[in-house]
């Protein structure tokens, strides 16, 4: 019975050299996939899908005679800001449920971005629906189509 032994004989370098090799190639792969995987189709397709066209948009209000904008502040998907503009000291003693219905308002559209199930009080039932009426018109102004 004759068993042929080999003998192989590796030298010290050429391993190290070949792991060092072999790590590097497995952290290139890593980063190619990172930057080529799926992470750049997604923002791409948010980028398509956005419901706005970031600025400012205003929708002017009629009362008594007294005009002053509102003024609607959006992102791509957000609505940012609601303020009035224009808003003289007469026209907000004359109307003095205005901001506190604007603030109530504003406060259920940032949360939940959609006027859809705005709730108000029946003592702003009607200037909260003129209120909605111009930020619905703003808002028409900023969408993408």
């Amino acid at each position: 019975m004759s068993a042929k032994t080999k003998i192989i004989v590796l030298h010290m370098k050429e391993v190290i050299y070949t792991g060092i090799f072999l790590l590097l190639a497995v952290i290139l792969a890593i980063v190619l996939f990172f930057m080529f995987g799926s992470g750049q189709k997604k923002s791409a397709s948010a980028d398509a899908k956005s419901l706005y066209k970031p600025g400012i948009y205003t929708s002017s209000i009629d009362l008594n005679e007294n005009t002053f904008d509102l003024e609607v502040t959006v992102d791509s998907d957000r609505v940012t800001s609601i303020r009035l503009v224009n808003l003289s000291e007469s026209t907000a003693a004359m109307f003095p449920l205005m901001e506190p219905a604007l603030e109530s308002l504003a406060s259920q559209i940032y949360t939940s971005q959609s006027l859809e199930n705005i709730q108000y009080s029946e003592d702003q039932k009607y200037t909260s629906m003129i209120l909605l009426n111009a930020i619905e018109t703003a808002l028409k102004k900023a969408e993408n189509n």
